[in-house]
Parts: structure tokens; sequence; C-alpha cells
């Protein structure tokens, strides 16, 4: 069962999916609600929380308290202009926190409350756990997570630190472009050989917030990103709020009502607007636009035909093109090297968006993926790799750094000068590690950063301090070697720093081949810190041949995120809120319970064909009365009792009315009862009079034993006379002086008694002495033709083999 739990997270900002590693390969896990997508959802109330599909059904109900888009406030600050922007769409409130943070402020437990985006998440991943937890029958841990490619540290660390809180082992972040291709390619039998000409594959991703497109070269048993770009503001929600936004115009000029005023109104038209978004995918006339009481009690309607919807968005798909020749030109690959382009997600079906990929790579987009679940199951597979508990095919994966990262560090007391490096470029190899080396004599801090054009407002990565350093016994700088890495979430850090016992000359930078995992086939590279190359190769020869002592240095380290006091605090905060929304759940269904109990005993006390003639008229009003005032309870003072009440007003009913169903299931199975134990009672007597016959199959029973069993049936046709006549005199409203357990259980008694005799076998026949082959004119053994004419002998109805098949039946 332990490769059951091995699951791959598709965090989408509108839907989850889950999919699954099994023996049979992938599958996509279905929620609660038989639906293969979660909304990401979460909503609050005065008593529990209420998470995906059952969180956006009553939106519309609940509006200040449903939170969603969390994809898009992730590790963000609350001045991010992303964070500003997605504040006018949202119905909730967001409020700056005492650190600078985005706080999503609520009413739970009827008070208000404060979360972080990453709280909320770890709210929907605790969802999704137990979600695949019920549907594998088996604890689910370790998982890999999709993330946009154009996450930076910061995000990517909020999504850790929210799966952490959840208590969710991430073994990999896997890029959503990265997790597609590695879905489209683990598949493919037909991929070319490692030392041929790579297949290369275009995968444009267009999803509800968001456009990724990325270029990968495939060959057997491995892939390689070659180039991914993204308009991480640029989706399928982008298209509808265009449309929303003319409906609106149209509605007060006609109607004289402000839909944006109204945030129920305004999303009830966002889902409306959707729905015809996706009509005109598959529709090119004009569509109708009805919603009735919108708002100030006013029905409205409208129409819309996709031309003009394309009319509408054209600088949204001006951006999608650009995005699009911005891949084919960092990719390096000409229109003739590309063997098809995939398309994924669920914005990719407006036909706009699959012209302007015939037109910039002059292919016909494919739909080879599922495309709303390709990503998840990526992650599936990308798990089951990672996890020692699945085997699956070797597939290697090398995926690429999105943003060039430079590391920068201050000038040292010794004259030493300030530097900048850009250690991992573009479309870099990852995971992957680097080597810098540095003279010092004092603790030093390196920064890190991104550089180029990015999607966040904060280009700082982190700054680390390495300490512990001294100088040596003459007063000179000492050699430290810096470890830089971008790890398998796509995360950069300094990894570790180590004092190493030589005496050469300045900074040089070295890259190290990374993990067995991912393997990059770059070539390693010697640069010094203001790139120019190292002194000769003879004194490199020598100084391999050195023994070098490397000491480790602690290495303190300022990043975003949060603490491990902080993830502890949060962690206890959601185990505790799980334990509530456990305990609300079962005083719900104890309350269900009662209440489905008091409607179904009604409902069959007031029925001739059900109980009513099995209590009597003036105790039958008096327990109707009860319900009814049960019900009256329920609905009033009753309303928010806790489970023990519940369960005590349910069980003290069921004592009154249990008896009298009791009284009616006994009524109905009696006849059946009394009838099998005659039947019984007609076969023994069947045997007896047989066996007086001197009928001849029943010759191996003796006088003793025969006797004994006329001895019982006379005594159970007595007993079972008795309880006829009682039955028959006691009214439906009455307890039954015997029950059909009695009857059931004189039946058995009697045949244990019995049926050890009438079933006894007929002893076998002593064997004829053998007879020569050559005696026997026909060449069969007359013993055989003895065997051979008693087993096609046919028998009578009245036969012992019958009647033993009788016994065994009953």
């Amino acid at each position: 069962m332990a490769a059951m739990s091995v699951i791959g997270i598709d965090f989408g900002n509108e839907s989850c999916y889950v999919a699954v590693a099994k023996a049979g390969g992938i599958e996509t896990i279905a929620n609660d609600y038989s639906l293969r997508a979660t909304p990401s959802y979460i909503a609050f109330s005065g008593k529990n929380r209420i998470l995906g599909v059952a969180a956006k059904n009553q939106q519309i109900t609940n509006m200040r308290n449903t939170v969603y888009g969390l994809k898009r406030l992730l590790g963000r600050r609350f001045n991010d202009p992303q964070v500003q922007r997605e504040m006018q769409l949202l119905p909730f409130t967001v409020i700056e926190t005492a650190s600078g943070g985005a706080g999503i402020k609520v009413n739970y437990l009827n008070e208000d409350q404060v979360f972080s985006p990453e709280q909320c998440l770890a709210m929907l991943l605790t969802k999704l756990k137990d979600t695949s937890a019920t549907a594998l029958q088996t604890p689910v841990n370790d998982c890999v997570i999709s993330v946009p490619s154009y996450f930076t540290n910061n995000e990517r660390k909020a999504l850790l630190d929210a799966a952490c809180i959840a208590g969710l082992n991430v073994l990999r972040l896997f890029n959503e472009t990265t997790a597609t291709a590695l879905a489209y390619g683990i598949y493919k039998q037909d991929l070319p050989g490692p030392d041929e000409k790579p297949r290369n594959v275009v995968f444009v991703d267009c999803g509800h917030a968001s456009l990724q497109v990325s270029a990968c070269a495939f060959n057997k048993g491995k892939l390689r990103m070659l180039a991914t770009t993204a308009d991480s503001h640029l989706g399928g929600r982008d298209v509808d709020l265009i449309l929303a936004d003319y409906f609106c115009k149209e509605f007060q000029t006609k109607y004289r009502i402000d839909a944006k005023s109204n945030a129920r109104a305004f999303v009830r038209l966002l889902a409306e607007v959707e729905k015809i978004k996706k009509q005109m995918s598959a529709n090119s006339t004009t569509l109708p636009l009805n919603i009735e009481c919108f708002m100030e009690d006013k029905d409205v309607r409208s129409e819309i035909k996709r031309a003009d919807m394309e009319a509408m968005c054209t600088s949204l798909f001006q951006r999608v093109e650009v995005t699009l020749r911005q891949c084919l030109e960092q990719s390096g690959l000409a229109l003739e090297d590309i063997h098809s382009v995939e398309v994924v997600g669920g914005s990719t079906r407006i036909p706009a968006i699959k012209s302007l990929i015939e037109k910039v790579f002059h292919r016909t987009a494919s739909t080879t993926l599922n495309q709303d679940e390709a990503v998840s199951r990526g992650c599936a597979l990308q798990c089951a790799m990672l996890s020692p508990a699945v085997r699956v095919r070797e597939f290697n994966v090398t995926d690429t750094q999105n943003y060039p990262i430079s590391l920068s560090w201050d000038a040292s007391s010794d004259g030493e000068s300030s530097g900048e490096i850009e250690v991992f470029p573009i479309n870099h190899s990852v995971p992957f590690s680097k080597m810098l080396t540095f003279y010092r004599r004092e603790p030093f801090s390196i920064r890190a950063s991104y550089t180029g054009n990015i999607p966040y407002p904060d280009r700082n990565i982190g700054m680390w301090t390495v300490r512990d350093i001294h100088p040596t016994a003459d007063g000179r700088s000492q050699k430290v070697k810096v470890k830089a890495r971008v790890n398998l979430h796509g995360i950069m850090y300094i990894s570790s720093a180590s004092l190493i016992e030589s005496k050469e000359a300045e900074a040089e930078v070295v890259e190290e081949q990374n993990e067995k995992v991912n393997e990059s086939t770059e070539a390693p590279q010697n640069e010094t810190s203001n790139g120019q190359p190292e002194e000769g190769e003879e004194k490199k020869e020598k100084k391999k041949k050195q023994l070098v002592k490397s000491t480790e240095l602690p290495i303190e380290s300022l990043t975003v995120g949060f603490s491990q006091v902080e993830i502890n605090q949060y962690t206890e905060q959601e185990f505790k809120m799980i334990a509530a929304d456990r305990q609300e759940k079962e005083r719900a269904d104890a309350r269900n319970a009662l209440e489905e109990y008091v409607y179904e005993l009604r409902g069959k006390l007031s029925s001739e064909d059900e109980l009513a003639s099995f209590i009597l008229d003036a105790d039958r009003d008096n327990l109707i009365q009860q319900l009814d005032d049960m019900e009256n309870w329920l609905y009033e003072e009753g309303e928010d009792c806790n489970r023990q009440v519940y369960q005590d007003k349910l069980t003290e009913l069921k004592a009154k009315g249990e008896p009298i169903q009791v009284r009616r299931l006994e009524h109905e199975l009696r006849p059946t009862i009394i009838e099998e134990f005659a039947r019984s009672l007609q076969l023994a007597n069947k045997v007896v009079e047989q066996f007086r016959a001197k009928d001849p199959k029943f010759a191996h029973i003796n006088d003793e034993e025969i006797k004994k069993v006329e001895q019982a049936v006379m005594q159970n046709y007595k007993w079972l006379e008795q309880a006829r006549t009682q039955l028959n005199g006691t009214p439906k409203f009455l307890p039954p002086p015997i029950t059909v357990a009695q009857i059931r259980q004189e039946r058995s008694n009697f045949e244990n008694t019995v049926s050890p005799i009438v079933n006894k076998p007929v002893p076998k026949p002593e064997s004829p002495p053998k007879e020569s082959k050559e005696n026997n004119t026909d060449g069969v053994d007359k013993e055989q033709k003895h065997h051979s004419n008693a087993n096609h002998e046919q028998p009578t109805q009245n036969s012992t083999q019958e009647e033993n098949m009788e016994w065994s039946a009953s």
C-alpha cells in the first residue's frame, strides 16, 4: 500500500487536481463530490471552515468570508502592485499585517480573525490530503506540487511553508511547464535515441490566470527544458473581466444599474460570462446572456458573438503572440526544428489563441494531453521517480532557471574589493551547485538577487553571513569555499561554506556537477570574480596534489518566509481547526440523524401499511405529538446543541419507536420462518415413513436411530402448533409471545438432532475379487461397470439423495 501514497498536486488559481501513481499507471483522484477538480476556495462560518467544492457553492451567500485567488497573493507583501491589483477583484478583505505582509480578514467562529495566504493555502492542502487519503485508503505524506515557472524564491518558499503547515512532505516543487513535458514524454515509445537529433516540442499552457510557453527537447529516456517564457497576468479570467466590463456598461445604459457596485451581482455576472466564453469556443453565432433577479429585483438580458469578444480582447491576444515569439527566440529553435505544439490549460480552447499558435509556429495546436489534468499527472510521475516506494521507467529531467541570479559581496578589510557575478544565467540547468572561493580574515556577507525582468517588485533573494573566519597565524587571509545552489524546488540558497588551508590567489568560481537526479551535462568552468581566467594549468596540477584541510563554517541566513517557530505555531493552529471542523461535522451528523428519524417514524406511524396497526391509536397519537414537539425543538432552542444532546434525544425516541418496528418486522418474517420449520419436520417425517415401508435406501439406519427422529418430529410438531395458536391469539400491537429468533433456534436444535441420522452415508459395498482382463470380454473392469451403472441410475423423486440436498439447503 505504500506505493499508493505517491501523489502529485496541480495547485491552480481556480481549481486543483490530484493524481496518484499506481501499479496500473497514473490516476486522477475524485473528491467527495465525485469531481476531479477541487475549487481552490476556503470559506469561514460561525461554526467551521468549508473547503473546496462546498466553499465555492456557498460563495454567493457568504461573499466576505469566502477566500480564493491565493496563487496571486502567496509570498507577497501588502504594498506589492500585484496584491493591490488583486484586491480590486476580490470580494473579501485584505489588510496589511504588522510585518508588512498581506493578511486575509474573515469572520470565523463569530469573531474577526486574520490569516496569511500561506495559512489559507495550508487549509486547502489539508483538504486535498484528506481527499487523497480517503480515496487511497492509506495515509498520504509524500507529494510533488506544481508551481508556475515564473514563481520567484519568495513565492516558492511560501508554498513550501503552506505545505509544511498542512503536514505534507514536498519532494519537489515542480514547474508546471516541466510537469506537462514529463506527462507527454514518458509514454512516448518513438523518441529519438541518445545520440540522435532530439524531438523538440513546444508546450503552451494558458490557464485561469497566467500564460506559460516552453520549449523542450526529448530523447529516449530524458527531457531537457530549453526555454520558458510567461505572462503572469494573462489568463482566462482576463477575458472574463473584459466581457463582464462590457455587459456592466450595457446594463448601466439599458437598466440603470451598476453591477460593479454590488459584489454579489458582479460575481454572478462573472460566472455567466465564463459559461458564454466556453460556448464561444465551439460556436460562432450570437449567444444570449440571461440573469434573473440580477440586481434591484431586475432581470437582465443581452447577447454577444465570438467576433465581438475577439475584438474586445485584441490587446490580450497581442500579448499572447509576444510571449509565444519570446519562447521561440529564447529556445534558439528554427521553425522546421519544432516537431509539434501541444496545448494544455482551459484557456487554450479559445479559437483565437489556437490561431495565434498556428501563426507563430506554423503548426496546428495538438491536444495529445489531457488539457486539465496533464500537470497533476506529470507531478505524480515525478513523485514516483523521487520516492523509493515505486518503480518507474527511468526518465531523466533537466529543468531550467527562469531568471538570471547574481551574487555580490562587500570589500574586505585587507583591501580586497567588493564584487558581483552572475552565477546562474537565464535558462541554466537546475538543480545545480556552484563553488565560489574567497580570501578573508573576518566574517563576510554574500547577497543574492535576480537580474533581468522578473514579475516581482523585490529582486532581493537573501543575504548569507559566513561566520567564524579568523586571520592565519601570520595575519594573512584564509581561503573560504562557498557553495551556492539552486535546488530541486528552484530555490537558490548558500548551502555550505568551508575553510580551506591554502595560500592561492583571488576569488574563483567552479561549477559542480549535480546529484544523480537530473544530472546536468554542462561542462564545469573556472572563473574568477571579475570573469578573467585563472592562472596556468601547471599551478592547478600542483594545487591538486596538495593535502588540504576543510573545516565547515556556520552560516547565518536572512531570507523571507516563516521561521520554524511560526511554522510550528501555525501547524498547531491548523490541527486545532481540523479538530473543530471534525467536531462540528459530528454534531451536524447527530442533529441530521435525529431530524431524519423524526420524519421517518412519523411518516410510518401515519401509514396503515407501515406501523399504524402495530400500536394502539391512543399511543400512536401521543407518539406523533412527541415527534412534532421534537421537530419544533430542533428548529428553535435545539438548533445549536452539542452532539451528546442530539444522541440522547435520538436514543429516547428509538426506545419508543423501535419496539413498534420490531413488532412489524416479526409479523412480516414469522409466516416464512414457520413454513420453513414445518417443511423441515415434513422431510424428517417422510424419512421415517420410508424406513417403516422397508425402503432399501434407508436399510443402513437402525431402529433406535429412527425412533429418535420420530420422537423429535412429534415433539417439534406439538411445539410449533402451540406456538402458532399463541401467536394467532396475540394482537399486533402487543409484543409477540414467541419471537422469530426463538422459532429459528427451535428449528436449528431439531435439525442438529435429526440431520446426522437422515443424512447418514450408505456404507461402501465390499470389493469383489479381481478378475483377469482376459475373462472380461468387453475389456472393462466389472467393478467399474458396477460404479458406472450406479452413477447413471436416475434417482426417484423421493430418494435419499434429494432429501440430503434439502437438508443441506436448510
